[in-house]
């Protein structure tokens, strides 16, 4: 019987990987490596701050160089304007948490910018950034409900030709990382991997049922006119110093950059962060 729900439920996870016509396998444009740059913001609100932040930047910077893409990081939402912006290929919010902006400007400036056809990447805690900020919320995927006490479980690998998972084994091992829950999640994600919760030892007595025994942990969708990818996994500070997960963040800035094109600003719209989506 338990096996019967399992399946079940790993069923209704793959169910949610929607069909579109831009696959792995028909992702024929090579990243240009020497012509990306990428932004990595980490700013926090109130509340609390991980300790893997400097970490994780790091290890952001050490593929930049190992791979020849330059990497700015900043904490500064100052940085959020339209004209900074549009020279990045992707906006990597590692670790933020809480409230991350201070005006609404600066919000606008982060919508225009995907609307115009930038890319977002999402690194853990990301997931609990602009909680009352509906537009955010949907664009990374969800927002952060809660999560079990850090310990070890296993993430089941639903794309392995994804080149954020190509590198891992069916069943990845986290020997300890945080099972996150998220709430209010968008239903188009085309989801990647699933956190295993029968492999909690010590649940906490909350876990959600929605899936099963599983949760999505990371996936990727197109939202208003961009791109945005969602890691769950990266709580430890010593995670990003493992390859495992620097080639995990590797292959999710190559799939989040997609096919490499300039932003098109005549498509940015937004002039509030209220603004509903436009729908195509």
């Amino acid at each position: 019987m338990k096996q019967r729900n399992y399946l079940k439920a790993l069923s209704l996870a793959v169910c949610m990987i929607c069909l579109t016509s831009f696959s792995f396998e028909t992702f024929a444009q090579k990243i240009k490596w020497n012509k990306v740059k990428v932004l990595v913001y980490t700013r926090n609100g109130k509340g609390y701050v991980h300790d893997n932040i400097a970490s994780s930047v790091a290890a952001i910077q050490a593929l930049g160089k190992q791979n020849g893409f330059a990497v700015d990081s900043s904490s500064d939402a100052s940085k959020f304007t339209e004209d900074n912006l549009k020279q990045y290929d992707l906006l990597i919010f590692s670790n933020t948490n809480n409230d991350v902006f201070d005006t609404d400007a600066q919000r606008v400036a982060l919508m225009r910018y995907i609307q115009a056809g930038g890319n977002f990447l999402g690194i853990h805690s990301a997931s609990g950034t602009e909680r009352k900020w509906r537009w955010f919320k949907d664009m990374l995927g969800g927002t952060f409900f809660w999560h079990e006490p850090g310990q070890s479980f296993s993430v089941k690998i639903l794309d392995p030709k994804n080149p954020s998972l190509a590198h891992l084994p069916a069943t990845w091992n986290r020997e300890k990382d945080e099972f996150y829950f998220v709430k209010e999640m968008v239903v188009n994600l085309n989801v990647l991997a699933v956190n295993d919760h029968t492999t909690i030892q010590k649940p906490a007595g909350k876990a959600l049922d929605t899936f099963g025994t599983i949760f999505p942990s990371v996936w990727w969708h197109e939202y208003d006119g961009g791109r945005a990818f969602y890691t769950s996994i990266g709580h430890e500070k010593t995670d990003y110093e493992k390859e495992d997960l620097r080639k995990h963040l590797l292959g999710a800035i190559e799939w989040a950059i997609g096919p490499q094109k300039p932003r098109n600003y005549s498509k940015a719209y937004a002039t509030s962060p209220q603004d509903e989506v436009r729908r195509k």
